[in-house]
């Protein structure tokens, strides 16, 4: 999927935080299909081991984190990114070569 549409994904601040205070180690987080989360034996928590793979807009695991735990940056910085950018055109043209839009 063209989410950047070339872009560095490591230019972009979007990943998931981990409230410790809050987790209580439902394992929820571990369900991401990115495998951005690893189980950390020792705390027998869940830390973030590859943030970078995280989908760039997805917050599922922090939609349903049980502990209401997990956070990610403001969305807003995100889209201000992608106009500063010119990602927006960038994906759509991709989007076009695909042909999922017209």
């Amino acid at each position: 999927m063209p989410w950047l549409a070339g872009y560095p994904r490591e230019k972009v601040e979007w990943f998931p935080t981990i409230d410790e205070a809050k987790c209580v180690s439902c394992g929820m987080c571990l369900n991401c299909g990115k495998n951005v989360y690893e189980w950390n034996v020792a705390k027998n928590k869940p830390e973030v081991k590859n943030p970078y793979e995280c989908v760039v807009g997805c917050s599922t695991c922090a939609n349903l984190c049980l502990g209401k735990a997990i956070s990610f940056q403001d969305i807003n910085k995100v889209k201000e990114l992608y106009k500063k950018e010119g990602i927006y055109p960038k994906v759509k043209a991709v989007l076009k070569e695909e042909g999922k839009v017209i």
